[in-house]
């Protein structure tokens, strides 16, 4: 069985035929998925979805929506948390560099939900574009005992080995299709058995070949299919191999 690690199966994108793409993907062999909260508008709509036996929910506060997020939603989130023991990881939650004029509340914001898992010993679903190094020493300082998930990495194998010393374990996509990405394949060559897990991101990160399309859980099995390639190990190795990391992670018993 196969684990889309993170998948963001609330968004509107999929309402017109949400339980067609389950069906599609367990046909294909991807029989559990995680879907991370964004915002907090869209905690109830994840947390109806982690009721479900195949899907497990996180909750967070995502940077890209900064705008939308208010100073009371932290608490907000501490009170779900509490409320809601089945949830499996706190967030998507991090910082995405391409948005300068947040930088500083993006942090913020980021700290206060690395607290929040630190404190409940939950794993942290980090998203983290053009700033794995400041990402990195930031999780050195808080020494998070449950670790958690670089979402989508697309970073240098030295990179890869830092956020695996901190106890974290990297996201594999999309991106890993991409013949052009040729750093991120050399970091994922160079990955421990237990240091990845396969995600898709939908309905974003498109695959090689899908550009412009909706991105759905089914697409995982692709993904595992270029990573055994890359790896130079048997598709049935990458798959359990992803599928006990992420089972690990997130304490989930499928």
């Amino acid at each position: 069985m196969l684990i889309d690690a993170h998948c963001h199966l609330d968004f509107p994108d999929f309402d017109a035929d949400r339980e067609a793409v389950f069906e599609r993907a367990r046909v294909a062999g991807v029989g559990h998925f995680v879907v991370p909260g964004t915002t907090r508008k869209r905690w109830s709509n994840v947390l109806v979805l982690g009721e479900r036996d195949d899907v497990s929910a996180s909750l967070g506060l995502h940077p890209y929506f900064m705008d939308e997020h208010r100073e009371e939603d932290l608490e907000a989130l501490e009170e779900a948390l509490d409320a809601n023991p089945g949830v499996v990881a706190v967030g998507e939650c991090g910082i995405d560099a391409r948005f300068g004029e947040s930088w500083n509340a993006q942090w913020r914001l980021f700290d206060d939900q690395l607290r929040l898992a630190k404190a409940r010993k939950l794993p942290v679903v980090i998203h983290c574009v053009q700033a794995n190094d400041k990402v990195a020493k930031r999780l050195r300082q808080l020494a998070l005992p449950a670790g958690g998930l670089i979402h989508a990495f697309t970073g240098s194998p030295e990179q890869a080995g830092k956020f695996l010393d901190l106890g974290f374990v990297l996201g594999l996509g999309g991106a890993v299709t991409y013949d052009r990405a040729k750093r991120l394949r050399r970091a994922v060559k160079s990955l421990p058995n237990d240091g990845y897990v396969f995600e898709t991101d939908s309905p974003d990160m498109p695959l090689a070949g899908l550009q412009g399309q909706r991105n759905e859980p089914v697409n995982v099995t692709e993904v595992s299919r270029v990573v055994a390639q890359i790896r130079e190990q048997t598709l049935q190795r990458v798959a359990a191999d992803s599928t006990a990391t992420a089972r690990r992670l997130f304490q989930l018993l499928v």
